[in-house]
């Protein structure tokens, strides 16, 4: 399957210790990046949180982050740390020495202070395992959302490629013609001037002309990587990289084709191409 590398999933749980929601947020990025904001409670499982999101998502910019409603009525006892209390009373009193005219801190803010009060909010491992079990749960979501982007990208692909597969079609079927246009223009044109001519000399200058108008070399190359676009869709998993490195082959080609233009049609045809692939890239900068 192909996926995108932008989606989004969220689900919440009830707890003992309150309401536990789990967001998940992913752009495209050139490799994985993991970020988490999370509950202190919970920071002990940062490392196997990062674990399953890797194993689940291969590139992208994942925004992790898990929220904890307490219940209002579900505060259990207060307690105090009298050990970080009283070095927190030292350092204020280190401060106060040094700065007479501050300002004590209130008992609140004392209380508030991190580390000096704490609420037996329930057992952390119960919290730990509900909360690996919900991430769990969003990152499945968030895949399954990813891979419906992906097809829809996919699709959009499919159609922009066959329409260059079109137009580089079109444009080879009209080089016969187009050739022998610019060998019939070349001579009507000398024969208007009315001058003697070399035709031995004459023919080689037209074959010469040929050879440089000729993008038949250019257009098998089209054709080629239009057919190794559509190979990596349809083998489908993390592609991204590669079918982006297609387009710029893509794009080199029709730079070329372009450039060796010998009619206003071929000309078109070349900017058309260059408009589909970049169309193209647009979207797959979004594939994993």
């Amino acid at each position: 399957m192909i996926h995108s590398m932008t989606a989004f999933a969220r689900e919440s749980t009830a707890t003992d210790q309150g309401d536990l929601t789990v967001e998940l947020r992913s752009v495209n990025h050139r490799y994985l990046d993991c970020t988490f904001k999370l509950p202190d409670a919970l920071r002990p499982l940062e490392q196997r949180l990062r674990e399953l999101a890797g194993s689940a998502v291969a590139r992208g910019k994942l925004d992790c982050f898990i929220r904890l409603q307490a219940h209002p009525l579900a505060g259990g006892e207060l307690s105090v740390n009298t050990e970080q209390l009283n070095k927190l009373v030292t350092a204020t009193d280190i401060v106060s020495a040094r700065l007479p005219d501050a300002r004590p801190p209130t008992v609140l803010e004392v209380l508030l202070f991190p580390g000096i009060c704490a609420a037996d909010s329930g057992s952390e491992e119960a919290l730990q395992a509900a909360a690996g079990a919900l991430f769990r749960k969003t990152v499945a979501n968030l895949v399954e959302n990813r891979r419906r982007e992906g097809e829809k990208l996919a699709q959009l692909v499919l159609e922009r490629l066959e329409q260059v597969e079109v137009a580089v079609t079109a444009t080879h079927d009209s080089l016969p013609t187009l050739l022998q246009q610019q060998h019939d223009r070349i001579v009507t044109r000398i024969a208007e001037l009315d001058i003697d001519v070399d035709e031995n000399r004459l023919e080689q200058e037209l074959v010469h002309l040929a050879q440089k108008a000729d993008v038949a070399e250019e257009l098998d190359r089209l054709r080629a990587h239009i057919g190794e676009v559509r190979h990596i869709l349809g083998k489908g998993g993390p592609c991204g990289r590669r079918l982006d490195f297609l387009m710029q082959e893509l794009n080199r080609e029709a730079n070329t084709l372009s450039s060796k233009s010998m009619a206003t049609s071929t000309t078109q045809s070349a900017v058309e191409l260059k408009v589909l692939i970049e169309q193209m890239r647009e979207q797959i900068q979004n594939i994993e």
